[in-house]
């Protein structure tokens, strides 16, 4: 089902799709009802590299609730249906709520530690998890997710879909559906 767009998000989604840089796309915190949006963005984007920053299925919240490992491992199959079909080469960082085996499962050599520098076009990409895992990393961009903070040269997937077009270096935030939030389980914005 198609997402109504926003001119400001329509806009944007246009000059992404008419870009011919390398694309990084960076999401983070995703739960289920997320997944038609991120393979919608991925349509009409075309992203080089997809990055998710942990959480795959953040309404299942297996740190808390082990017992729900079967339904995490049936989202985790849709999702991983849309990301690797994408074309994209992929990076997957554990979050706290996932199950690093089932990742690997699913995603291979894909998925990497929280911590993990890598280098994309000559630009360096740090990836965690939390801003902790990559505050003090040395890198042009620190990829994260978690919670809401913002720290220097971070883009937090937890607010937004982040897409970052290589060589310039520039960057741009396309806003989740309303009701994403909820559907992670957060009844208000923690953090702020």
């Amino acid at each position: 089902m198609p997402f109504k767009l926003s001119i400001f998000r329509k806009n944007v989604l246009e000059t992404l799709a008419s870009s011919d840089e390398t694309k990084v796309m960076h999401v983070s915190d995703t739960p289920e009802s997320l997944y038609p949006f991120i393979d919608e963005l991925i349509e009409k984007t075309g992203p080089d590299y997809v990055i998710h920053t942990g959480d795959l299925v953040d309404n299942v919240k297996l740190e808390r609730r082990p017992d729900l490992l079967p339904l995490y491992r049936g989202a985790l199959r849709k999702l991983a249906h849309i990301l690797k079909g994408s074309g994209a080469v992929l990076y997957i960082v554990p979050g706290n709520e996932d199950d690093p085996g089932l990742l690997r499962e699913f995603f291979g050599k894909a998925v990497v530690e929280p911590g993990t520098v890598v280098t994309i076009g000559g630009f360096r990409f740090a990836l965690g998890h939390s801003l902790w895992d990559v505050a003090g990393l040395e890198a042009d961009f620190r990829l994260y997710g978690h919670n809401f903070k913002l720290i220097e040269r971070g883009l937090n997937g937890v607010l937004g879909v982040n897409f970052v077009l290589l060589p310039s270096g520039r960057t741009y935030r396309v806003k989740y559906p309303s009701g994403t939030d909820f559907d992670r389980g957060y009844r208000m914005w923690r953090g702020m």
